[in-house]
């Protein structure tokens, strides 16, 4: 999907550019859809089956079930994005392209993903329902994505004050994820991801404490 379209919608070889920018930009919508669908079953299959019962009574503490869950997960996504480096290779043998900047584009990449499977893990812990689950995660995902995004920032600052569209706009995934993809390894923007997965990873953990 990625492949097309970064070839097709994004118009890679009609840009005369060698990067890939076309590839990065529609990651956001890519996970909008993908990673809810793999999160939704974290926990939402657990409760309803009732083996979460089982999983609360191993000797291992709630965070690192939570943790262990997570990083399972992450990494499966990290390994997809790994699977993509013949499009970095095929940009490369096309052109000269900012191996820095796709490298900072790859890592924001990941960490946009830990945010959305952060958010998904937190939806499935309060749901039985897988598929309440994946609504509820896409719905709270698109927020997050739609905050930042340039039509509906601009739509929205002829409404309302310009200092609140700013802070809106800067809680959202795809303003931290745009500087990145730039080449800018901005420490602010490597920490909002980091206390986004964080967060949602300790009321994931609340969560499930209050259920048992």
């Amino acid at each position: 999907f990625s492949g097309v379209c970064t070839f097709y919608l994004g118009r890679l070889y009609e840009s005369g550019q060698a990067d890939l920018q076309p590839f990065f930009v529609y990651h956001p919508w890519l996970y909008l859809f993908l990673v809810p669908a793999l999160s939704m079953r974290l926990w939402a299959e657990e409760r309803k089956s009732g083996t979460i019962e089982l999983l609360m009574t191993l000797p291992v503490k709630l965070s690192t079930l939570v943790f262990g869950k997570f990083i399972a997960s992450w990494l499966f996504i990290g390994i997809a994005l790994v699977l993509t480096t013949p499009v970095w290779i095929t940009v490369s043998y096309l052109g000269e392209p900012d191996h820095g900047v796709i490298i900072a584009s790859y890592i924001g990449s990941w960490l946009m993903a830990g945010g959305f499977l952060a958010v998904g893990s937190f939806t499935s812990a309060i749901s039985k329902n897988q598929i309440v689950a994946f609504v509820v995660s896409l719905s709270l995902c698109f927020v997050l994505v739609a905050a930042g995004f340039p039509l509906i920032t601009e739509w929205a600052v002829q409404l309302l004050p310009e200092y609140l569209v700013d802070t809106v706009s800067g809680l959202s995934f795809f303003t931290h994820y745009l500087v990145i993809t730039k080449g800018v390894l901005d420490l602010r923007d490597l920490a909002y991801f980091i206390v986004v997965i964080v967060a949602f990873l300790t009321a994931t953990g609340v969560v499930i404490q209050s259920n048992r």
